[in-house]
């Protein structure tokens, strides 16, 4: 097993991998590395002193991914403990695309996640003009008070894809857990959310 943690201004995430790597090596932004990996089809590594190829099965196609230094690197020094939530709901694959189609559609960067008409619904939102245009969607959840509006930045909604359950504490903190594979997401809410107010 391997874990593997990445530490933005907002955002960390934790993979377990059923695989063993022969060497140590650090990278600075897991996003990234895991966009060149999705370059190419049936993807192979092969590790270099200061680089990995990333390449496909054919040979054709390939990727040099160069390793930081980990004495640069952040990493935690223990388990993030999640507060108890207030907000329950499965975000899935096809809604996450849903999301992040209409904010490209409509030019707004946020997601509102909050009730409306005794649904939750996540909505994107341009939270500085009430009269703009906004896109919604509802998602079957559980909350415990229908009085609040989380706010998610869609920048820091680049996820693996695949189904998340998603749990919400009003400590501004989310937490984003794939049903797939042993993949998850702490991802920091923005400071205008609020709860029971």
């Amino acid at each position: 097993m391997f874990g593997l943690y990445q530490r933005q201004k907002n955002i960390m995430s934790k993979a377990t991998l059923d695989t063993e790597f022969k060497q140590q090596f650090g990278i600075y932004d897991l996003s990234e590395f895991l966009n060149v990996v999705s370059l190419v089809d049936q993807p192979r590594l092969k590790f270099e002193p200061d680089y990995v190829v990333v390449g496909d099965s054919t040979g054709i196609s390939r990727a040099k991914y160069f390793f930081s230094d980990p004495s640069v690197l952040t990493s935690p020094s223990k388990d993030i403990v999640m507060p108890e939530p207030e907000v329950s709901f499965t975000l899935t694959n096809q809604t996450l695309s849903k999301i992040k189609r209409a904010a490209s559609v409509l030019g707004h960067t946020e997601v509102s996640i909050s009730v409306i008409d005794n649904v939750l619904s996540l909505s994107v939102v341009d939270t500085n003009n009430s009269t703009s245009n906004a896109f919604s969607v509802d998602v079957d959840g559980e909350y415990k008070d229908s009085n609040f509006n989380f706010i998610v930045n869609i920048d820091n909604l680049r996820l693996i894809p695949g189904d998340y359950k998603v749990n919400i504490s009003s400590k501004l903190i989310s937490h984003f857990v794939n049903q797939q594979s042993q993949l998850e997401y702490w991802i920091a809410l923005e400071k205008t959310s609020f709860y029971g107010e």
